[in-house]
């Protein structure tokens, strides 16, 4: 029957269907179809471009792969499939060729598209990958390689900020570094006793711990320039009156031999390093300590911490071991002697990274399989609980380290365990009391936490609006003083004017006629009215 073949290729930069002429002839020669991807204008002859579907912008593009990744149909991925791929007859069927299987599988479960991923698709998703920016218009290589820089950036950021395992890889570092610092250290502290050996051979008889002898090597230094009164030192670094005194006398009665300044301070130097690596040895245990109660508080409680960061190191991440069936569990860390035993038909390990548990080293010779066994089924158990549970608690590893101290005693004195139902019921009921205390203070918190930011918002608010009302007068300020200039310039103006007028009373005034005297005035009166009156006869 005649097939047209489709093939979808998912680019940073969009979506293309490409359609393959004459499929039949193409999937009898695939050799020709490989030489033929090398050549644009021979690969254009048999790939023919249908439809392109761009992305709208970078976060569109991230959700779409972030979706193609973890084989879920994307919707536009499904608008785009609907509206472009034509629906195939009894006579044509449409095959869509496509790059993984998890993504065709959902295609034709949600749109009924039968999909393939193999044959000749490989070869033509491999030369359109070659070819793609010839084939779509107004795409170019920079443009393309750019997109697909981009989106791997953001992709692996998202890969990396939504990674299930973040937490469980500072414990497997911690583990590793701490292996690492043990070897180290050991390897350090034994160079250490023999270059000191020379000078004072005895006093790795008196001392076998590393620790201790690095800082009482730095304490003596020289031995003939040791004496009485350094023995209280000594005393409260060994805390042992009896092996400071026995350090005293064989300093004095060594047969080592003499030792220059120089080597001495070499040797003092190098003792310095190997203390500064056991202390922060120790400060790394507590801080995987604290790491493991956080990540994996029941699988630590239950086996320790150092065991249970092994553990987990191993298998990868905690989210492998909870998958890891409790057999699995039980030999992890000795496959070589596993494989071995397979391969030469022998007896195989009982036990491999839980044999440095304390439980099997309790256990006697018969029962260690057993307790290795039984503690393998308890890890797992606890490694799911950790893994899969929202607010993790201690509760359920004290009762399962309590159930294995009952098995020791079973298995010695032959006293029968509380059943496994009852244990797993009471640790449940505890844990949802504890949980719930959890849950309560987890709220207390957020609360405080949003009061203290609305606080923050507040004052930050307040700060800004006395900081704009500062602005305001600082600015209005020099207006202020503007006008105070127009007043003093009117108020020059006005004094202009009033001494003006003051020039002007001070010109000297006119001379006012001075008034006569009363009696001058009434003769001058009295002659008047004598002449008015020789006036009126001469005129009759």
């Amino acid at each position: 029957m005649p097939q047209s073949l489709f093939v979808l290729y998912e680019h940073a930069s969009g979506y293309g269907l490409f359609r393959v002429k004459e499929f039949e002839e193409v999937a009898t020669f695939i050799p020709v179809v490989e030489k033929s991807t090398v050549d644009v204008s021979k690969f254009q002859s048999i790939v023919k471009l249908v439809a392109f579907a761009p992305f709208k912008s970078g976060t569109n593009a991230l959700d779409n792969m972030n979706s193609i990744s973890e084989g879920v149909l994307h919707e536009d991925l499904h608008v785009f499939l609907e509206s472009n791929v034509p629906k195939g007859g009894k006579k044509d069927k449409v095959v869509l060729g496509v790059a993984d299987a998890k993504i065709g599988a959902a295609i034709t479960e949600e749109l009924g598209i039968k999909c393939t991923h193999i044959g000749v698709v490989p070869e033509v998703i491999r030369g359109i990958r070659l070819h793609f920016p010839n084939m779509v218009k107004g795409l170019t290589e920079v443009s393309s390689a750019k997109a697909q820089l981009g989106l791997g950036h953001s992709y692996s950021r998202a890969k990396v900020k939504f990674n299930v395992n973040r937490a469980d890889n500072m414990i497997i570092q911690s583990i590793s570094l701490m292996d690492q610092l043990d070897k180290n250290i050991n390897t350090f502290s034994m160079r250490m006793r023999e270059w000191y050996s020379y000078h004072f051979p005895e006093l790795v008889k008196i001392i076998s711990d590393n620790y201790l002898y690095a800082k009482v090597v730095r304490l003596i230094g020289n031995r003939k320039e040791f004496t009485d009164e350094s023995l209280e030192q000594l005393e409260e670094l060994v805390m042992d009156s009896g092996k400071a005194q026995a350090i005293l006398d064989a300093s004095r009665s060594s047969m080592g031999m003499d030792i220059s300044p120089i080597d001495l301070m070499n040797i003092e130097a190098f003792t310095a390093k190997v203390i500064s690596l056991t202390e922060y040895r120790k400060g790394l245990a507590d801080y995987l300590r604290s790491k493991m109660k956080a990540v994996a508080p029941n699988l630590g409680t239950l086996i320790g911490d150092q065991v249970g960061a092994r553990l987990i190191a191993h298998a990868g991440s905690l989210t492998n071991l909870a998958k890891y069936p409790a057999s699995t569990v039980q030999i992890l860390g000795a496959e070589k002697a596993l494989f071995r035993a397979i391969k030469t038909k022998g007896n195989t390990p009982k036990y491999g990274l839980i044999f440095h548990s304390t439980f099997i080293g309790r256990a006697a010779a018969k029962n260690k399989g057993r307790i290795s066994r039984y503690l393998a089924n308890k890890c797992s158990i606890a490694s799911r609980i950790d893994c899969f549970s929202e607010i993790p608690t201690q509760v359920f590893g004290d009762h399962l380290k309590q159930q294995v101290e009952d098995r020791l005693k079973f298995l010695d004195t032959g006293e029968a365990p509380q059943k496994n139902i009852d244990v797993m019921h009471e640790a449940v009921q505890e844990a949802a009391v504890v949980q719930a205390k959890v849950a309560k203070k987890e709220k207390k918190k957020k609360k405080k936490e949003k009061r203290k930011s609305s606080a923050d918002d507040t004052l930050d608010t307040t700060q800004e609006a006395d900081t704009t009302q500062e602005m305001d007068i600082s600015q209005e300020e020099p207006k202020k003083k503007k006008k105070k200039n127009k007043r003093k310039s009117e108020g020059e103006g006005l004094d202009t004017t009033q001494e003006m007028d003051t020039t002007q009373e001070e010109e000297p005034p006119k001379k006012k006629k001075k008034k006569k005297p009363k009696v001058e005035a009434e003769e001058e009166e009295s002659e008047e009215e004598v002449s008015k009156k020789k006036k009126k006869k001469k005129n009759k």
